[in-house]
């Protein structure tokens, strides 16, 4: 768990991740490395020359050429020497350090066998060594050029900034590679919201060009097919009305009232099947998005609602702006309203915001529906009625287009039980 929340989600981010770790883990490793090896070699070396020069100025104290020891210190050695007589060493005025600087030149001064200490506290103004010399005390200040490199530093630093370079040009041309998808994952969004979303150009490396292709053939075949299915549809609806207006003549003609009567009454189920089937196709029809309030939708097609034999109550617990085909969602809303109507006394209506969308819920106190029919009443001609009264207004199509539409805005249809005894139906949609 700890893992998983440690990798990014994006793929940008995982990209980086596959790209900074190996390079990271180079540095340091080879950091160390130059650090126990390289470093430590030159720390030696440096060390055991300051140490043997300092012995050297040792020996010609002995023998009594202080001044000459002095001279040859600053001019040869660069050391600035200071010579106490009848001095101590006190190890309070001295800072050790550790590191592999100091570990060398301690081992480097153990050589000489006498009392000694040293300060690395500011190399800046030099390395202080004080050395006991029988009752005398010997302080050597060496220049830091002694014994520090910073040639070493240099080749580190400069390995971590080329890294770094190296790193931004890798994040700014992996950017530029997924930039292709994000724009692949807006269009197919847009696309699947029923909105008219414009082809993907084929950019990128040869993967995303075969996406890119494959999504731009799959978008014309959709748009194809449900171009035939909307027109096939319109073209029958339309040629049925012809036949149907012919026979509602010829009907008028006929004196047998009985047998004109069961005509008539059939002749108006199939015109109320044909309105169902325009509706339906009307659901796929092209219309502008526009800027619309999901609130003054609902308040409008109550309005509409005559109210004499039913109760509806409207609870706004926010104002919701969206954007949509405002048509298409007053449709969707109307469907399943005479619903709840054609079922119930009372209905309750309520809309509020959660998250980044919103949710519109209806309660009804109707016989509701059978949990194992939730999926079946949203298939097209659907209906729990075995009359299948079209004169009723039960085509079958209502949630069906309803839910096409809901989901075309991005959103989706749930039911469930209502606390009221009957269905609750619950619309969410994105802001």
């Amino acid at each position: 768990m700890i893992y998983k929340k440690l990798i990014p989600s994006s793929l940008l981010g995982r990209s980086i991740i596959i790209i900074f770790v190996p390079v990271i883990v180079l540095v340091v490793i080879t950091s160390l490395i130059f650090y126990q090896t390289s470093w430590n070699i030159i720390s030696k070396r440096l060390a055991q020359s300051v140490v043997a020069d300092i012995n050297v100025i040792v020996k010609l104290i002995d023998q009594d050429l202080k001044e000459k020891a002095i001279e040859i210190a600053k001019d040869d050695f660069k050391m600035n020497i200071s010579y106490k007589e009848e001095a101590a060493l006190n190890p309070l005025s001295f800072k050790t350090q550790r590191g592999i600087l100091s570990k060398r030149l301690k081992q480097a001064l153990e050589e000489l066998n006498k009392p000694f200490f040293y300060d690395l506290s500011n190399l800046d103004k030099g390395v202080a060594i004080a050395i006991q010399i029988n009752e005398d005390l010997l302080i050597v200040n060496v220049d830091k050029d002694r014994l520090y490199s910073e040639s070493a530093f240099v080749f580190l630093l400069w390995m971590i900034f080329s890294s770094l370079v190296l790193l931004f040009f890798s994040y700014f041309f992996m950017k530029k590679q997924i930039r292709p998808l994000k724009r692949l994952a807006i269009i197919a969004e847009t696309f699947g919201r029923g909105l008219d979303a414009p082809e993907l150009k084929s950019v990128g490396s040869t993967e995303l060009r075969q996406t890119a292709n494959a999504f731009n053939q799959m978008r014309t075949r959709i748009k194809r097919f449900l171009k035939q299915r909307t027109d096939m549809l319109a073209g029958v609806s339309h040629d049925l009305r012809t036949p149907l207006t012919r026979m509602k003549l010829q009907l008028s003609l006929l004196k047998d009232e009985k047998a004109k009567s069961e005509l008539e009454l059939d002749i108006n189920e199939m015109t109320a099947m044909l309105d169902s089937y325009v509706s339906f196709v009307r659901s796929d029809s092209p219309e502008p998005i526009e800027n619309l309030s999901i609130n003054e939708i609902l308040k409008e097609i109550i309005k509409n609602c005559n109210e004499d034999n039913y109760s509806i109550t409207f609870k706004e617990e926010n104002k919701i702006k969206t954007s949509g085909r405002p048509l298409q969602i007053k449709r969707a809303f109307q469907n399943v309203i005479n619903n709840s109507i054609r079922y119930s006394k009372k209905i309750i209506i309520s809309v509020s915001s959660i998250g980044d969308g919103c949710e519109i819920i209806f309660h009804d106190d109707g016989p509701g529906i059978p949990s194992s029919n939730y999926e079946d009443v949203f298939k097209p001609f659907f209906t729990l009625d075995p009359s299948r009264n079209k004169l009723k207004g039960e085509s079958g199509l209502g949630l069906s287009i309803s839910r096409d539409i809901i989901r075309a805005h991005g959103g989706d249809i749930k039911l469930d039980k209502s606390y009221l005894g009957g269905l609750r139906l619950t619309i969410t949609l994105p802001i």
